[in-house]
């Protein structure tokens, strides 16, 4: 049987109609179960009547700050069959008609403020043939109740385009086996929130829509990241669980303010999405000393493989995301592909039997990284005697300078501890006697103007001397895409010119 997100969604609406299934914390518009249930299903039904198929490709398009608009979508695109594809509002026009045209998108659902953008796409999409703008009242149909096209395991849920760090973004397939994180069910509602700021067409994001209200939650959504609009939501709604990025994080941190709110309320503070330095989770766990705070890992390749970490065992074992959830096996392995034993650091293999994603429309991709042990993630990492996972860095990320191996996350965490630095980020640059040099780029708390002798002589004091950057250059803010990630290949690209 397939576990239905949407069935989850009918659940709710039977057993808690009036509660707050979503809230835009910056509007204070709310849809409840009842409400979200009944909309998508006219929707649904109006997908159907004008024409989309099952299995035809439906573009979301909709801006975070229309996120009920979003979610309705949805939900409506999945009771219809039709395969959902979360499209990026931060897309140039040129990379959104690539995307489009990858997927063959036959619709598209598109927020209010952005008709011209789809009015260009129009005509330069073959496959498009139906819009529909926000709030989609032309399509909802008058009849409500329960609506589902039956699907199968098999069949294609979603594909998400990821937003990577360089090259064109490729699209992982999702299907409706291997869609879900949580398994249905009729939770003990809490009241609770879950508060987030992730854009809903990343893995985060997406990971928000329904697993808040399989835990007996409603879902907070923040459109847009803002210390001082975060400070105001979590003192009026005190959610039980918190959803951050590293960079979030270590803008609250620098805010004299975040020293002073109640966080008592906090059983959960998740973060992922990028490297999470040390240092980072050892001062919010100090902020919030009864919440578990972990550092998740998780890529939109690898689905609902998923990792946990005991309550009892995060302040023991700060850097780790945890252990992996059953079925999913972790591997750490050599460029060979021999498994490594304990605290050695190679690339980490996913294994998820029967659950397994690809890209979409490009076997050549899907061979180079899911091959016959597993997915190949690209993430350094290694395992302890326990088999908790600890990511270093991505493979990418290894600068060879002068033969020795330096991973820039380690580096990165030396510098975060640095009481000046409010962000920072290290990569190879090109050197003509050693191949590659060690190049760091800082952000300066708010305040601090620290040099570079500075920095150079606090690192070291704490690494090897051929890891210390020799190129350190200030800067204003670090160049990241939707999900987090620095964008290092810009900052290379900046210091060369």
């Amino acid at each position: 049987m397939v576990d239905l997100s949407t069935e989850q969604l009918r659940l709710m609406s039977e057993h808690f109609p009036e509660e707050v299934g979503y809230k835009n914390l910056a509007s204070g518009e709310v849809l409840t179960f009842r409400d979200w249930h009944e909309r998508s299903n006219r929707l649904a039904r109006g997908l159907v009547a004008a024409g989309v198929a099952k299995a035809d490709r439906v573009a979301i398009y909709v801006p975070p700050d229309e996120v009920l608009d979003w979610i309705v979508a949805y939900a409506a695109v999945h009771k219809a069959a039709a395969v959902a594809i979360p499209a990026s509002t931060r897309m140039a026009p040129r990379e959104l008609q690539y995307v489009f045209d990858h997927a063959g998108a036959s619709a598209v659902l598109f927020g209010r403020t952005l008709t011209t953008a789809v009015d260009e796409l129009a005509g330069t999409v073959a496959s498009l043939r139906l819009v529909s703008r926000a709030p989609f009242d032309e399509l909802m149909a008058r009849e409500g109740g329960h609506f589902q096209v039956p699907v199968a395991g098999d069949d294609l849920a979603e594909i998400m385009y990821t937003s990577g760090t360089t090259g064109r973004p490729k699209g992982v397939v999702v299907r409706y086996r291997n869609s879900a994180l949580i398994p249905n069910g009729i939770p003990n509602w809490t009241g609770g929130g879950w508060m987030h700021a992730s854009p809903l067409f990343t893995f985060a994001g997406i990971a928000s829509v329904y697993n808040p209200m399989k835990l007996g939650m409603s879902g907070l959504f923040l459109p847009k990241f803002d210390v001082t609009q975060w400070l105001e939501c979590v003192a009026r709604e005190r959610p039980a669980a918190i959803f951050l990025v590293p960079a979030m994080a270590q803008l609250l941190l620098a805010d004299e303010r975040f020293r002073a709110v109640d966080l008592s309320f906090v059983q959960l503070c998740s973060l992922g999405s990028a490297p999470l330095p040390p240092e980072t989770q050892r001062r919010l766990q100090e902020r919030m000393p009864q919440a578990t705070v972990t550092n998740g890992y998780g890529m939109t390749e690898a689905g609902p493989a998923y990792c946990a970490m005991p309550r009892e065992e995060a302040g023991k074992r700060i850097g780790s995301v945890g252990k992996p959830l059953p079925p999913v096996e972790f591997r750490i392995v050599a460029e060979d592909g021999s498994e490594l034993p304990a605290r050695d650091v190679g690339e980490l293999v996913i294994r998820m039997p029967g659950r397994e994603r690809e890209y979409y429309n490009d076997p050549e991709a899907t061979a180079r990284t899911w091959r016959n042990d597993g997915l190949h993630t690209g993430d350094l990492g290694y395992l302890d005697e326990d088999g908790y996972l600890y990511i270093v860095g991505r493979i990418k990320d290894v600068i060879i300078r002068g033969g020795n191996n330096i991973h820039s996350a380690d580096v990165e965490a030396v510098l975060y501890e640095h009481p000046a630095v409010l962000e920072a980020a290290v990569a190879g640059i090109p050197h003509e006697v050693l191949g590659e040099d060690v190049a760091a780029w800082v952000v300066p708390r708010p305040g601090a103007h620290p040099t570079t002798e500075d920095l150079r002589a606090f690192c070291l004091e704490r690494l090897a001397d051929y890891k210390v950057p020799r190129r350190i250059a200030f800067v204003d803010e670090l160049p990241r895409n939707p999900t987090g990630k620095v964008l290092k290949r810009q900052l290379v690209e900046r210091l060369e010119a």
